[in-house]
């Protein structure tokens, strides 16, 4: 959806709006949410947090 050429702000969302209407729906997700990110490993109480 390019809305660059449109100037009026309650315009763009009125076109913005419909295009998303358009889409069909998204796929349940498979993996859970932030399953892919680094996982990161809990420091003990006496270690510095920063390095």
């Amino acid at each position: 959806m390019d809305t660059r050429k449109v100037k009026d702000r309650a315009e763009r969302k009125k076109l913005k709006r419909a295009a998303r209407k358009k889409q069909p729906p998204k796929p349940k997700q498979t993996e859970p949410r932030g399953s892919r990110k680094p996982k990161v490993k809990k420091r003990g109480p006496g270690a510095p947090t920063k390095r």
